[in-house]
């Protein structure tokens, strides 16, 4: 059967993650950037012990602590660098297994799509955004979350009016309702798309 891979990205508050969830309440498989790295860093993922060979410090009980590895990165300019070099090709094998054990539509969760060029391996790319006050909303009623955090956050990503032109498809994320009815009206499509592909 042929496939379709949807990328979907958003800055941070935009409903990114809502709209992941979404895809899967309707039977569409999603990988999760996210969550892999999550599952990698875990007591027994696979970067465990590469990042421990170089950054012992960052382990903590079998498993790689975010916090500390901050730590790290904000003493240390190289060890990013060190750390993307032993996370992102775990992370494309990953990604890769995903797709080759799903068919028909499928969706990619990455938050730095454009950033990293994901774009130009996907078929389409889905843009999810809201207006700013609801955004910071969302943001700041996280724990833990602070204005230079956001900020810093934000200072990484494309902004949202650059990431709408470069979409294929933009999904207004204010109402829960609207947003539920724009996902199944896009997947109605693709999946339309591809039964003539």
């Amino acid at each position: 059967m042929k496939q379709f891979c949807l990328g979907l990205t958003g800055s941070i508050g935009m409903g990114k993650t809502t709209t992941a969830n979404m895809f899967r309440e309707e039977g569409i498989s999603v990988w999760d950037a996210d969550e892999t790295v999550h599952r990698l860093y875990g007591a027994g993922g696979k970067a465990v012990p590469e990042i421990e060979k170089v950054f012992p410090e960052a382990i903590v009980d079998g498993a790689v602590s975010r916090p500390k590895l901050r730590e790290v990165i904000q003493a240390d300019l190289a060890a990013l660098g060190t750390l993307e070099a032993i996370v992102h090709p775990l992370v494309a094998a990953d990604r890769q297994t995903f797709r080759s054990e799903n068919n028909g539509l499928i969706v990619f969760d990455i938050p730095l799509l454009f950033e990293t060029s994901a774009d130009q391996w996907l078929d389409a790319v889905l843009v999810v955004s809201t207006d700013e006050d609801t955004q910071k909303q969302r943001v700041f009623s996280r724990d833990g979350m602070t204005k230079e955090l956001f900020e810093d956050i934000l200072s990484r990503q494309i902004p949202d009016t650059e990431k709408q032109v470069r979409a294929d498809f933009v999904i207004e994320t204010a109402s829960l309702e609207q947003t539920r009815a724009d996902v199944r009206d896009l997947i109605s499509q693709l999946t339309e798309k591809l039964s003539h592909a």
